[in-house]
């Protein structure tokens, strides 16, 4: 049986630079739960390590929390990977550790990168340079990405920044994403316009990092469970599965 779930599937922890140190498992929950959440999808810059304290502390609540992550490409260009399974986040967070580019987080500049258990204890605080970029070209980490399994997603194309759009100015003819991301600032009928959007399916998240943005832009899908063969699915538009995207308060 189908049923109706209302996503984001980009939320920041407090290990993520730039992300506030409110963004703490227990309390990412709680606001999942405030916002009438059915799921999330956990993408910390270059990193996973946060996902299996949010999966522990969303046990209990009606809340999926798929493990993800936000990859910075040589280009300078966020992808976001998406899995069913921890062990292939971690996997992919391996590799991507692998070829980040060398540094230490300033934590005057970005902020505190912290590595929680589902308890918002800290665990440990980390000095690797996560904001930074890494030296995997975008195909690399889209081919990756489907390699263990998982969604590959363009993050935030409405921005100047850090999007296929701004770092590119086009989309490559042959990029095997699986979709394109909107932010709950961009338009995505205005994006339709741009040439070669109309080849993919485009979802809408926050991109949180802070806890009043959990939920701001969403993703409702129409499946049996949100799982990656079902999201699939859905963004091909295949037996009976669907989305649609909006805005909170939209």
């Amino acid at each position: 049986m189908l049923q109706r779930i209302r996503a984001d599937l980009h939320v920041h922890t407090c290990l993520s630079p730039c992300g506030e140190l409110e963004m703490s498992p227990r309390k990412i929950v709680a606001k999942c739960m405030e916002e009438g959440l059915n799921a999330i999808a956990v993408c910390d810059h270059n990193t996973a390590e946060n996902v299996i304290a949010v999966i522990r502390a969303a046990r209990g609540q009606d809340l999926t929390v798929m493990p993800g992550m936000e990859i910075a490409t040589s280009e300078e260009v966020h992808i976001l990977g998406l899995f069913d399974e921890i062990e292939q986040a971690l996997t992919l967070q391996g590799k991507v550790y692998g070829h980040m580019l060398p540094g230490k987080n300033d934590e005057d500049l970005f902020g505190i990168q912290v590595v929680s258990n589902e308890f918002d204890e800290v665990e440990e605080i980390v000095d690797r340079f996560l904001i930074g970029g890494t030296t995997l070209p975008i195909e690399t980490v889209v081919e990756t990405i489907h390699d263990l399994g998982g969604l590959a997603i363009a993050s935030h194309i409405d921005r100047e920044v850090n999007s296929l759009l701004g770092q590119l100015g086009f989309i490559p003819e042959n990029l095997a994403v699986d979709a394109l991301e909107v932010s709950a600032l961009g338009n995505a009928e205005s994006i339709k316009q741009i040439p070669g959007v109309d080849r993919y399916p485009i979802v809408r998240s926050s991109d949180a990092h802070r806890l009043s943005e959990i939920g701001r832009a969403t993703t409702v899908f129409e499946v049996e469970r949100l799982t990656i063969a079902e999201m699939r699915l859905a963004f091909m538009q295949m037996e009976g599965r669907s989305m649609r995207n909006g805005v909170q308060d939209a």
